[in-house]
C-alpha cells in the first residue's frame, strides 16, 4: 500500500477526479478527509470507501469560505492527529471569451479556483511541515495553453501552475513538495451532458494525439503517484494528464 498510515484531505471529492482518488487513496491504505460543496455526495463517497474496507469522514465545505476552509483543515487533525497530502480539487468552469463572461463569474472562478487553493493550501502547510508531506492541485491544460471561450477557467487554472511553482520553492527546505496536475478534457460530472452531443465530443478530441477522452481514474493515478513516496524528488511541476494534448 502507497499511502499505508496517511492522512489525505481532497476536495471536490464529491464527484469526478476527487471522489475516485479519494477511493484510490483509500485502497492504497489513506485515512481520506472527503470535501464537497454538497454533503450528501462527500458522504456517499464515504460510503463507498467504508463499504470497501477503507476509512474516511465526510465534510461539507465551500474552498472559497476561509472558515470553511479552516473547518475541515481542523477536522482532518481532530480526528487523524496529522495531515500528509492535500489534494485540492475542487474547481468550477464558467465559459465565455473576455467580452461574454459575467464580472460575477470571473470573480467567482478566482474565489473558487485560485482563492480556495491557496486558503487550503496556507491551513495545511503548518501540518505538512511535520510530516514533510505534499500538495496536489487540479490545473488544466488549459492552464498551460490558451483554448477558446474559457478566459476565467484559462486564467485561474494558470494561477494555480504558478502557485503551486511558488509553494514548492518556499517549503522544498521543510521537505513539503508542491504540484499541480493538469487534466485535458475528461468526462466528469461537469462534462457528461456536454460530452452526449457527438459534435462536440468529435471536437473535443480532435486535438488530443490518443483519441480518447479522460476518465477520472486517469486523474487519480497520476494523483496517487505525486503523493506517493515515488515522487519524493518531484516538486514544483505541472503534469499534464490529457493525452499528449498539449505536446500536440
Amino acid at each position: 500500500m502507497q499511502l499505508k498510515d496517511k492522512v489525505a484531505i481532497i476536495t471536490g471529492a464529491g464527484s469526478g477526479f476527487g471522489k475516485a482518488t479519494s477511493e484510490l487513496f483509500a485502497e492504497e491504505g489513506a485515512k481520506v478527509v472527503v470535501v464537497d460543496y454538497n454533503l450528501e455526495s462527500a458522504e456517499k463517497t464515504v460510503k463507498e470507501i467504508q463499504d470497501a474496507g477503507g476509512e474516511a469522514i465526510a465534510v461539507q465545505g465551500d474552498v472559497s469560505q476561509v472558515e470553511d476552509v479552516q473547518n475541515f483543515i481542523q477536522k482532518a487533525i481532530d480526528t487523524y492527529g496529522q495531515i500528509d497530502v492535500l489534494f485540492n480539487n475542487a474547481g468550477i468552469y464558467a465559459p465565455g471569451n473576455a467580452e461574454e463572461v459575467s464580472l460575477e463569474d470571473f470573480n467567482k472562478s478566482i474565489e473558487v479556483n485560485v482563492n480556495g487553493v491557496f486558503y487550503a493550501s496556507k491551513f495545511a502547510i503548518p501540518y505538512l511541515k511535520k510530516t514533510k508531506g505534499c500538495i496536489i492541485s487540479t490545473a488544466s491544460a488549459g492552464g498551460i495553453i490558451g483554448f477558446p471561450g474559457a478566459v476565467a477557467y484559462g486564467t485561474t487554472k494558470g494561477a494555480v501552475i504558478s502557485m503551486m511553482k511558488a509553494i514548492a520553492v518556499d517549503y522544498a527546505i521543510d521537505g513539503v513538495r508542491a504540484n499541480a496536475i493538469c487534466p485535458g478534457t475528461g468526462v466528469t460530472g461537469m462534462t457528461s451532458a456536454l460530452l452526449e452531443d457527438d459534435a462536440i465530443r468529435e471536437g473535443f478530441l480532435a486535438p488530443i494525439p490518443m483519441k480518447r477522452l479522460g476518465q477520472p481514474d486517469d486523474i487519480a493515478k497520476a494523483a496517487l503517484f505525486l503523493a506517493s513516496d515515488q515522487a519524493s524528488y518531484i516538486t514544483g511541476h505541472a503534469l499534464p494528464v490529457d493525452g499528449g494534448w498539449t505536446m500536440s
